[in-house]
């Protein structure tokens, strides 16, 4: 069975109701990024960074699937399909795809302040304020913000170079070092872009680009590796 690898960034997720940080209305225009999504915005306003979070996470509980993430399970039946997503979000693992590979950590999850190894499950939406670690530190988003190391990079980078079939869904390869994956595909090897804006793809030939939204792209992309119309 092909390998089948698909990277999915903030677009995948936008069709279920998750506000991206780039796009006209998005996140960036209501939050400056440097001071919600950085350790120096942490220490700077842990209260206000943990409200940002706890936003999200609420917002997220409330969204569900949408076709592209169920396309992707769908995929399963002709592929061995491994998912890296930038996303923090759970929607893929909600869908019911078996291998995903967060990148970027887990929004649903809390973690120590002072030991990053601890980390919990979050019961509902909300980290308090006096919510401490197993050692008594306070607990902070399990999330990577920008400025810190991506520890599940170099999994990544393996998967990557295993891919028979690449795919892109939903990112601008803008955000490093995620978007260097594409430099790890092995020459020869089919790569698909679906995302309806223009993505940097650093001057790679040979890929085919399916400029639509995910839920409609992932349908043409299995029609093309299937033969078959997506059953959903």
């Amino acid at each position: 069975m092909q390998k089948l690898v698909v990277l999915t960034g903030a677009g995948i997720s936008a069709e279920s109701g998750i506000k991206t940080f780039r796009d006209t209305g998005g996140l960036w225009e209501e939050y400056d990024i440097m001071e919600v999504a950085t350790p120096q915005g942490w220490d700077k306003n842990p209260e206000m960074v943990q409200k940002f979070y706890n936003e999200r996470r609420r917002q997220l509980l409330e969204c569900k699937p949408n076709n592209a993430h169920k396309g992707l399970v769908e995929l399963e039946k002709y592929f061995d399909v491994e998912i890296i997503t930038q996303n923090v979000d759970d929607l893929h693992e909600r869908a019911g795809s078996k291998k995903v590979l967060l990148l970027h950590g887990e929004l649903r999850k809390a973690q120590s302040t002072r030991y990053p190894g601890l980390v919990y499950d979050i019961d509902g939406w909300e980290i308090k304020e006096e919510d401490r670690c197993e050692k008594g530190y306070p607990l902070r988003p399990h999330v990577v913000w920008f400025g810190e190391p991506v520890p599940a990079m170099e999994t990544a980078i393996e998967i990557t170079r295993e891919a028979d079939i690449f795919v892109v869904i939903g990112t601008s390869l803008n955000v490093y070092p995620a978007a260097s994956l594409l430099d790890y595909v092995s020459h020869g090897v089919r790569v698909y872009i679906i995302d309806p804006e223009e993505v940097m793809h650093h001057g790679r030939a040979g890929i085919e680009v399916i400029k639509e939204k995910a839920g409609v792209g992932v349908g043409i992309l299995f029609k093309k590796l299937t033969g078959k119309n997506l059953p959903l």
